[in-house]
């Protein structure tokens, strides 16, 4: 898979996106890096220990965030995304759900669009991705939990994602998908996806996970946020054994090491 001006070896080897939250009110960083010095300070030791992407956010997606505007999320990531540009040889990826705010992104140098809904949000969000062929991570997610078959539901919510892509003329090459583990998904519903992520491996796009410091960790672990690093690693490890070979974490150097470890495991 080509993101920017890298090329990521899927078949042979996993990668580290590392989180950068330019928000106040992210569950588990929020205010620490919403200013562009302190944001450069932290990509800078996240790419030193191993980051292959960074994650822009402008809007915090935790349970119960507040909406913000379009204006308000641009303000905050562009010259984020810019400022990573001159600085960094890694690909940025900008994490929303909005055309607007990801097309500014992508103007200010963006080179994959994060979306949590699965372009399932923004009914242009798709025509975006396919006219400036940047790549993108789609989400499971939707705005109901009334499952009736959990699992093939899943894949199908997926699946019609997968279909609005390819009517849109988005490249399969150009996406990878991401389970949406802690999102529309109860404490059982994630463990229970979490050990059957190998279901993500039957469109033969890349697998991303997005499981740091989230609640599912917290609940089964009892910790609070700051706390769920080992529970973290353990999802990455997990995860690499099913087939996921992109991992969004707060912790890049402790998951780094981890999955460095499976996959020469899993070489032999």
């Amino acid at each position: 898979m080509i993101i920017g001006n890298k090329t990521f070896d899927t078949k042979h080897h996993g990668y580290i996106m590392g989180i950068l939250n330019v928000t106040p009110d992210s569950f588990s960083d929020g205010g620490k890096y919403d200013h562009l010095d302190a944001a450069l300070k932290h990509a800078d030791e996240m790419v030193r220990d191993g980051a292959a992407i960074i994650d822009v956010g402008g809007e915090s997606t935790r349970p119960g965030y507040t909406l913000i505007s379009d204006e308000e999320e641009i303000a905050r990531v562009t010259p984020v995304i810019e400022a990573l540009k001159k600085e960094f040889d890694v690909p940025v990826s900008l994490d929303t759900y909005k055309s607007g705010v990801a097309k500014a992104g992508i103007e200010a140098g963006a080179d994959l669009i994060n979306d949590i809904w699965g372009l399932k949000w923004d009914g242009t969000m798709a025509a975006v991705l396919a006219e400036t062929g940047v790549a993108s991570c789609l989400m499971h997610n939707r705005k109901d939990t009334d499952y009736k078959d959990y699992l093939n539901d899943v894949v199908a919510d997926l699946d019609e994602t997968m279909k609005m892509a390819k009517e849109a003329g988005i490249k399969k090459e150009t996406i990878m998908l991401d389970p949406g583990i802690g999102f529309a998904k109860n404490l059982d519903q994630n463990l229970e996806l979490m050990n059957h992520l190998e279901l993500l491996n039957q469109w033969d796009v890349p697998v991303l996970l997005g499981t740091s410091r989230k609640s599912m960790i917290g609940l089964t672990l009892d910790l609070p946020s700051d706390q769920r690093v080992e529970g973290t690693v353990a999802t990455t490890v997990s995860g690499y054994m099913k087939g996921c070979r992109f991992f969004r974490v707060h912790d890049v150097k402790e998951n780094m090491r981890a999955m460095k470890m499976i996959e020469a495991i899993c070489a032999k």
